[in-house]
């Protein structure tokens, strides 16, 4: 998209200001330059239904839209080149998401394109339709079954329609006494029965719309499992219309079907840009879903306490990976490579409205106009005021300098974009942003696309000699500054000390300088302790100058063990060294307990390897000792204590 940059992008940056869609700064002293700005574009998104890929393999980046459509009718999937629309195509439903993978790792390697719409993924290549991937339909109600059999043809069980209508009223009982069979059709048929015996119901009478509306009102306010698509469009019909509707589903079986309410790719064994992606599904039913992304076949399943709306993820799944889903109860769950279940909960005080992951932490946007910052463990690092509701989230990465930072599009019309809680930048747009999106487009590395709640488009182009400094957003102090402190009020307690320390000043630091001397004695006593016993990893003798360095890697319950051992001499090798451990038989279990150094240049670190196998599963750990010894000497050189960790593998099991 050279035009962007090009003769175009001359044109917009001078049209661009008298638009209004510029910083706060002139365009010589602006970091963005104004290539194109439509305010009647017509698109209507959010930010995950925003990608930009190389779909066509030419080196040409296209912008990829899941446009929702004015007041959500009529949505269709758009690809844009540079400012116009390239290729335009309806869809069956409203998207969720869109995301550009690469399917396979053969030449040429053309991203794919998937987009989540409804129950379905539809994948594309070379913008043609390529595969469509549905989610495997869910078991219906039973009792909403048996209803709907009553209603469409005269089963044996007949309409039941005194208990709906006229029982109920006669009686004056507002009770609704549903068995409580499990969806057992034995304990159902034994409680029909009964209630044949008491005139509920007649096997001669067909179930009337009025009846079968309120008996599905009543599955859906007490009944565990949703109704399904054709019972909830039934509910909301008119009265005239419900004869017609069951006449026209006669045939037609009860079907529960999920949807899919959010998407993000996953690499499958390499961390390259380039590398073969697996699709990750987040679902209605409260589950996560890791596709194959050649076959589309279903590699592993995930629950989750509540339904996913914000996805992100880090590693590869071959290798190992972390899932981080926000969901609608408010809280954000982390999931990690086989387990299915979460593992680290994070509660919000207020729903959230975006999540970023910047390396290992999380930036969440919550409704109550903060930014929150999390590590992938759950612990909270700092929180940002907002001046105004934040209304989409996305993340800037400019590879050519190494920076990360989040961008927040805020309803007062900005665009503010925060690394770790300094303000970087800030763009003020004419309307209020909807959707963001940062990376290549055309030819161009650093482009921000935004779309607006008017459905605009705004383009801008990042300068090759922009720098992002802190605190350049904004001058003056900080707003934490003003907030006044809550000091308490001096107790009877801290008088009562101050004025015992002005009375035995002397007498506390006499103490305080006897417990200090103490200190320093039994500290040196140690370390000369240290280095008779050689317990300390670096030799005292000069004999014998070395260093012992221990790293241990893994996650359980095999380690890897690496010794870095290192000859401090300045011109004598050493030769004829000994490594032994000393460990607990019934926790751990190494290939070789004992073996011999080779000789040792001067200068030089040479690591040794080993694993540790932990034999427990109760959690526990222990300290493995790392003796150096000189052959026919039974006093060690130097040793080396590694408190070893809990074998997380074996807890997870």
């Amino acid at each position: 998209m050279r035009p962007l940059s090009g003769v175009m992008e001359n044109k917009m940056a001078a049209s661009g200001d008298s638009a209004g869609c510029r910083p706060n700064s002139t365009e010589a002293n602006s970091k963005w330059l104004d290539a194109h700005y439509d305010p009647m574009a017509n698109i209507h998104t959010f930010s995950a239904c925003l990608a930009l890929a190389d779909l066509h393999g030419d080196g040409e980046y296209k912008l990829v839209v899941g446009d929702l459509g004015a007041n959500g009718r009529h949505p269709r999937l758009k690809v844009l080149k540079g400012p116009s629309v390239l290729t335009e195509s309806p869809l069956p439903t409203l998207p969720s998401a869109a995301a550009a993978f690469l399917m396979e790792p053969h030449e040429p390697r053309t991203p794919a394109l998937a987009l989540a719409s409804g129950p379905c993924v539809y994948v594309y290549k070379n913008l043609r339709p390529y595969f469509k991937f549905s989610l495997p339909p869910l078991p219906p109600n039973p009792l909403e079954q048996d209803l709907w059999n009553q209603a469409k043809e005269r089963s044996y069980w007949g309409a039941w329609q005194g208990f709906g209508c006229a029982s109920r009223r006669s009686r004056g009982d507002s009770s609704w006494p549903w068995p409580s069979s499990g969806g057992d059709s034995r304990k159902e048929e034994k409680a029909f029965t009964s209630w044949g015996k008491q005139g509920l119901w007649s096997k001669q009478d067909r179930i009337d719309p009025l009846t079968l509306k309120e008996m599905l009102e009543g599955i859906r306010e007490k009944a565990e499992v949703p109704l399904s698509v054709q019972s909830l469009r039934f509910l909301h019909l008119e009265l005239g219309e419900m004869e017609a509707f069951v006449a026209q589903h006669k045939n037609q079986p009860i079907k529960r079907q999920t949807v899919i309410t959010a998407m993000t790719i996953l690499k499958k064994n390499l961390a390259d840009e380039d590398a073969v992606s697996c699709l990750v599904l987040g679902t209605e039913n409260r589950e996560l879903l890791v596709l194959d992304p050649e076959a589309f076949t279903v590699l592993t399943k995930m629950s989750l306490p509540s339904v996913p709306v914000f996805l992100e993820v880090s590693g590869q799944f071959d290798v190992e990976f972390w899932l981080t889903a926000a969901c609608r109860d408010g809280n954000i769950y982390i999931l990690r490579r086989d387990s299915k279940r979460p593992r680290y909960c994070i509660e919000l005080s207020s729903q959230p409205v975006g999540l970023v992951r910047i390396h290992k932490t999380l930036v969440v946007g919550s409704t109550q106009d903060m930014l929150h910052s999390f590590t992938h463990k759950g612990k909270k690092l700092w929180t940002v005021p907002m001046p105004a509701p934040i209304l989409t989230m996305s993340l800037l990465e400019q590879r050519s300098r190494g920076l990360q930072a989040v961008m927040a599009g805020l309803a007062n019309g900005e665009m503010r974009i925060y690394r770790d809680k300094a303000l970087l930048n800030i763009i003020r747009t004419p309307d209020a942003v909807t959707s963001i999106c940062f990376g290549r487009y055309g030819r161009e590395d650093n482009t921000l696309i935004m779309t607006t709640r008017g459905g605009g488009l705004v383009i801008k182009i990042l300068k090759r000699t922009a720098v992002f400094g802190e605190g350049a957003g904004e001058a003056g102090p900080p707003p934490a500054q003003a907030l006044r402190l809550n000091v308490p009020r001096k107790t009877r307690l801290y008088v009562d000390q101050t004025l015992r320390e002005r009375e035995a000043g002397t007498a506390m630091h006499r103490a305080f300088q006897m417990d200090l001397y103490l200190l320093r004695l039994r500290a040196a006593r140690a370390y000369v302790q240290a280095l008779e016993s050689s317990l300390n990893p670096v030799s005292a003798t000069l004999r014998e100058p070395l260093k012992l360095h221990a790293v241990v890697q893994g996650l359980g319950p095999t380690f890897r063990l690496t010794l870095h051992l290192q000859n401090t001499s300045a011109v004598r090798p050493a030769i004829g060294l000994l490594v032994s451990f000393l460990y607990n038989e019934s926790l751990y279990a190494l290939p070789r307990a004992f073996f011999k150094v080779p000789m040792l240049v001067p200068g030089l670190s040479y690591p040794m390897e080993t694993f540790v196998e932990c034999l427990s599963d109760k959690g526990i750990s222990d300290i493995i000792k790392v003796l150096v010894l000189r052959e026919g000497q039974s006093a060690p050189l130097l040793s080396a204590h590694i408190n070893m960790p809990v074998s997380e593998g074996l807890v997870a099991a």
